[in-house]
């Protein structure tokens, strides 16, 4: 069963998000780490909400999918604390951070 990992930057007041270095550095990180296990990888920006008076909740959301919760565990245990790590480089928000099974 495929398995999603979603990664989501929430869109607060005052927040920092160096988007440059989110794109070059860290996704080249993620790649570099984790490419090989990855079936797919994509990184979306919260632009709205159907409300034009609300903002985006989240500023940018990395969704990441691997054939399996084995494999996504094999890589959180290989290099999880290395990609975390990395997370202050470019923003002062914690992640929040999903873990989905695919349906279809």
């Amino acid at each position: 069963m495929a398995i999603t990992l979603t990664v989501m930057y929430p869109n607060t007041p005052d927040s920092k998000f160096d988007m440059d270095y989110y794109l070059g550095s860290h996704t080249e990180l993620v790649g570099k780490l984790w490419g090989g296990n990855l079936t797919s990888a994509r990184v979306v920006k919260g632009i709205g909400t159907p409300d034009p008076d609300t903002p985006a909740p989240y500023q940018v959301m990395a969704i990441l999918e691997v054939e399996s919760m084995d494999v996504l565990h094999q890589m959180i245990e290989e290099h999880g604390a290395e990609v975390m790590g990395d997370i202050p480089n470019f923003t002062d928000t914690e992640p929040v951070i999903q873990i989905s099974e695919n349906l279809g």
